[in-house]
């Protein structure tokens, strides 16, 4: 743990704050290119308590639902779909190219897929589980982790 000093509050006060060294940069292609695993997403950073993830996608996820936050889609590389099912049940289909974001909301029941194949980024609390409340098998292909280191 490294300390710095920095001015504090604006009554000019010095404080102490602690901080843990910074982390290395990290080359997005790089690190999508040290894994093959679909829907088995890698912590590439983390900033505070969130995790920023990777994930080489192909196929359907599983309906799921996060009931405490929200998660965020940000496509690297081909086409995300994101199936949203509404207060009424009703569904609604989001399509997200190359450089799309979006943000599914806390509770909202949702199915990632990606037909052709994806890389996409996710920005989600440590801890999330990527399969969120959904009960019973999973395809074997969709990994239930709350996110696995990069080798």
């Amino acid at each position: 743990m490294t300390t710095r000093w920095r001015t504090g509050p604006p009554s000019g006060t010095v404080a102490a704050m602690t901080s843990t060294p910074r982390s290395e940069p990290v080359h997005l292609p790089d690190a999508l290119a040290s894994f093959s695993q679909l829907w088995s997403p890698r912590v590439a950073l983390r900033v505070n308590d969130y995790d920023v993830r990777v994930a080489k996608v192909a196929g359907d996820h599983v309906w799921h639902t996060h009931d405490d936050t929200d998660e965020f889609f940000l496509v690297l590389d081909g086409e995300l779909i994101i199936d949203v099912r509404e207060d009424d049940d009703d569904e609604r289909r989001v399509v997200l190219p190359t450089g799309s974001a979006y943000v599914v909301p806390r509770g909202q029941q949702h199915r990632p897929s990606a037909p052709g194949g994806a890389s996409i980024l996710m920005f989600e609390p440590t801890g999330t589980l990527s399969t969120g409340d959904h009960e019973g098998a999973l395809p074997e292909h969709v990994d239930a982790t709350t996110g696995h280191a990069l080798g």
